[in-house]
């Protein structure tokens, strides 16, 4: 089956009822868990992007707490992981500003991991991959914005 463009999709979805398109947000939520938690923050979390991006990061917290640091390999499949995941959580939320933030706390964190992430090639490749996308984010906000990041991309040089 080839699925349907989001223009052809949008069209059918103008001639839905109110009834038919609450089942058909419910039976996505059903089917996979990042319709759920891309709903939910439709839902609950889209009003107040402060409080989102707060437990986003309590959410990064946890898993650099519970990163496993035993040899450098463990520690570069869990440090993508959580990148994954922020990169996720940037995408639901689609606000620029959300997305320098949490790359920012990102790194910031990735810093106090220890072993050193400086002792690996591979995670201060990764790092700096960060900085650069960071800094390109960090552009094409808004001007009265450029100076605050750039302060704390600084402070993670």
């Amino acid at each position: 089956m080839k699925a349907a463009t989001v223009t052809q999709l949008k069209k059918e979805l103008k001639h839905k009822d109110e009834e038919e398109l609450l089942q058909i947000c419910l039976r996505l939520a059903k089917f996979k868990k990042e319709n759920k938690e891309l709903l939910t923050y439709l839902l609950f979390e889209s009003d107040y992007e402060a409080g989102y991006v707060a437990s986003v990061k309590e959410d990064i917290d946890d898993q650099f707490e519970s990163i496993n640091n035993k040899n450098y390999y463990w520690m570069k499949k869990s440090v993508r992981k959580i990148l994954r995941e922020t990169k996720k959580y940037i995408r639901y939320s689609g606000n620029k500003e959300t997305e320098v933030q949490l790359l920012i706390y990102f790194c910031e964190k990735m810093n106090t991991v220890r072993p050193a992430i400086r002792n690996n090639n591979t995670l201060r490749n990764l790092y700096l991959r960060q900085l650069e996308y960071i800094h390109k984010k960090i552009e094409a906000l808004h001007e009265d914005l450029h100076l605050d990041y750039y302060n704390a991309l600084e402070n993670l040089n």
